[in-house]
């Protein structure tokens, strides 16, 4: 092959790479976003309160964030095409197997952590891995392609889920996304991985705050940025997922049909896709503090849009929570990604960057869990929703006083 011939391959195969990460994002996603619609039919079914319900949910984000550190590792040793194998069959035969549960435990098993394991393998650390191999200091760009792939996985997953509820009961459903889940295994193991795993030989990350350090994850859990990025991951986990968890039932109760409840929820899938993208470029336009501070007070706005809702029921308080909620539920992991890889670079980057994204996890299990229960106390969601804000607050700290992540 000419050198001339080399250099065409190189930006082909770097989009083939991105476009694989876009669709296992998307599934591994959508595994755990597609919760929502499942929640009152199986409380129907079971006549189990919200916190019981709600609970095979934040243990999917806990196993999901549990796995993180364990899936770079696995990167780092095995590779992807593995890690991303593993992942299909644990989500695919934990929702199999969940068709067939007669109890809580069951469903925690199955859904929450075999389901939540396989989706962190298909998620945000196998695919920064590897697209830093490719895209180097473009990475926060195609992470943002990556990211918007996990709203396009809510977009079609929440309202062809309720779809195949209304058609077969949440049993049905769950056994026929589960065999395709399963079905899909098959052609990724035959994708020519030794090929799409090594990356371009120009596609290195920027350099470091600390130049020639060798990290591991002894010496990057000393470093305060480490546990920066860690509290954001958590504190924003907590205050969006104690929403996001029971969404389509605040709809629901507040008097939308179930489908449209489930569609318009779907629909955040194409305002986090832009909001993606706009955060990504705003990053090159406003620099990447400002850029992750505006999503935060979209976010809060969209917050008290959804708290509206309930007194002033309108379509376009709707819409505004969809866009303004929906579009920053994921839109800073892009760029936290990238400012996690470029710190921390090196050999163990993925042991390191699966160990901070542990925060995400921990809070979006912890959110969604005490979304319920305070749903269960108040029987309202007034509380839930200042306990929301709160976090929100919590989490923009770091980029508001760390030296680190205030340039």
């Amino acid at each position: 092959m000419s050198s001339r011939q080399g250099l065409m391959l190189k930006p082909r195969m770097a989009f083939v790479v991105l476009g694989i990460c876009f669709a296992l994002s998307m599934l591994g996603r959508s595994a755990n976003e597609i919760f929502p619609v499942f929640l009152l039919p199986i409380s129907a079914e079971f006549g189990w309160d919200r916190a019981e319900v709600v609970s095979i949910y934040s243990l999917a984000a806990l196993s999901a964030g549990l796995a993180s550190p364990l899936v770079g590792r696995l990167f780092d040793l095995l590779g992807p095409r593995a890690v991303y194998a593993f992942g299909l069959l644990l989500v695919g035969g934990g929702f199999s197997a969940a068709a067939y549960a007669q109890a809580l435990w069951q469903l925690q098993l199955c859904v929450g952590l075999a389901a939540g394991f396989g989706a962190a393998c298909l998620g945000t650390v196998a695919s920064s891995l590897l697209l830093g191999r490719w895209f180097g200091p473009r990475l926060p760009m195609a992470m943002a392609v990556v990211f918007a792939a996990t709203g396009i996985g809510t977009l079609i997953g929440l309202p062809l889920s309720q779809v195949l509820i209304d058609a077969y009961g949440w049993r049905g459903a769950y056994r026929l996304i589960g065999v395709v889940m399963l079905g899909l295994a098959v052609p990724l193991l035959v994708l020519p991985w030794r090929r799409l795993a090594a990356g371009a030989s120009g596609a290195i990350a920027a350099p470091s705050d600390q130049a020639g350090a060798e990290w591991k994850l002894s010496s990057a859990m000393c470093h305060h940025a480490f546990w920066a990025l860690f509290s954001t991951y958590f504190f924003t986990g907590v205050g969006m997922y104690c929403i996001a968890a029971q969404v389509v039932a605040y709809l629901v109760e507040a008097g939308f049909p179930p489908l449209q409840a489930a569609t318009a929820w779907g629909f955040s899938g194409v305002a986090l896709a832009a909001g993606m993208v706009s955060v990504s470029l705003l990053d090159g336009l406003l620099g990447r503090r400002r850029a992750i501070l505006f999503a935060y007070g979209l976010s809060v706005t969209g917050i008290i849009m959804l708290w509206l809702l309930r007194a002033y029921p309108s379509i376009w308080l709707l819409a505004g929570f969809i866009i303004c909620f929906g579009s920053t539920i994921g839109s800073r992991g892009p760029l936290i990604s990238a400012t996690a890889m470029t710190i921390f670079r090196g050999e163990r980057v993925g042991t390191i960057f699966g160990a901070i994204s542990l925060g995400s996890g921990l809070g979006a299990a912890f959110g969604s869990w005490s979304g319920g229960l305070i749903h269960d106390w108040t029987g309202n969601y007034d509380l839930m929703i200042v306990f929301a804000l709160v976090n929100l607050l919590l989490g923009m700290m770091p980029f508001l006083v760390v030296p680190s992540l205030r340039q």
